[in-house]
């Protein structure tokens, strides 16, 4: 089973998202698994990590990250990880500037397989809380070790984040 067992406001400073771009024609059996796994093996995460020179000293910055947008009906999906501003993009890669934000962050716990497509419960959970969510964007957080790592039940906890006003 697959609850909220935390959710809270994070202060996050001016980023750069570096990625690549997907769509929904991009997906396999109606996930984008199959990416993620050759993100994984080409090591694209890695290319990314060498352009950055400084840190912004922003919590779970280095996390993966499921950026999603439905981008005037569009549906994007980009997968890379934020960086500080200036931060030279890779060829092959694209680039979203994000100016400093707030986001409101939930923690869905419970078996990996279960934890996607879980937005509208976090929205309302966050609006619920008094948020206001900003914008056509929110992204999927692969917090080490919370994601990585499953616990003593092999769960582990996905971070869902929106943007807010």
């Amino acid at each position: 089973m697959v609850e909220i067992v935390k959710s809270y406001r994070q202060s996050m400073p001016a980023m750069r998202f570096v990625g690549k771009r997907y769509t929904d024609a991009d997906r396999v059996d109606g996930h984008f698994g199959a990416l993620w796994h050759e993100w994984i093996s080409k090591e694209w995460f890695d290319v990314i990590a060498k352009k950055v020179v400084k840190k912004a000293g922003w919590e779970d910055e280095e996390s993966p990250v499921g950026l999603m947008c439905g981008n005037g009906g569009m549906f994007e999906y980009r997968i890379g990880r934020f960086v500080p501003p200036g931060t030279e993009v890779p060829a092959g890669f694209t680039s979203l500037d994000f100016p400093e934000r707030e986001l409101g962050v939930c923690w869905l716990y419970g078996n990996e397989r279960e934890l996607f497509m879980r937005e509208e419960e976090c929205a309302k959970r966050l609006v619920g809380e008094g948020h206001k969510l900003a914008g056509d964007y929110c992204f999927e957080r692969y917090g080490h070790p919370r994601f990585v790592v499953p616990d003593e039940k092999g769960n582990v906890i996905l971070d869902i984040c929106f943007f807010l006003e």
